[in-house]
């Protein structure tokens, strides 16, 4: 039974006592009737309005899942992890300097020395220093990480 089916079940009993409308009393209880009727209209609006936004976020959340998918797995086949960022791997904000927009790579990305930008497809270009020392195992962009 809902609130609103509850309250009419409460004001048809009340209806049923053939109460004098006229006493003080009784003008309480049908105030009360009538305030218990408009909060169960309005807790079934909110709760239709609630359903409608869980909907809508659920669409949000499968779009952002797709981005993040298009986004962040890469096109490695023999990546494990595809979707995990480890904590012992070097990520770099890189600022697109066309659209401005910052962007997170990894060392790999920058060790290939371009990318294009996801936001607007400009081309991004690292000019990675290679180290001086031949026993050096770095990429040349800063970490302790060998290749």
């Amino acid at each position: 039974m809902t609130n609103s089916e509850k309250v009419a079940y409460i004001r048809g009993l009340a209806e049923g006592l053939e109460l004098d409308d006229s006493k003080k009393e009784v003008k309480v209880l049908n105030a009360i009737i009538d305030l218990l009727g408009d909060m169960a209209s309005s807790i079934s609006e909110t709760e239709d309005n609630l359903k409608e936004v869980s909907a809508q976020l659920d669409e949000v959340d499968a779009d952002l899942g797709a981005l993040e998918e298009d986004f962040y797995v890469g096109d490695d086949e023999d990546d494990d992890d595809d979707d995990c960022f480890c904590d012992d791997d070097c990520y770099y904000e890189v600022t697109c300097p066309n659209c401005n927009e910052t962007i997170c790579l990894s060392e790999d990305m920058i060790c290939d020395g371009q990318i294009d930008c996801p936001n607007c497809g400009e081309l991004l270009e690292f000019d990675i220093d290679e180290c001086e020392d031949d026993d050096c195992t770095e990429c040349g962009c800063g970490c302790d990480h060998e290749h």
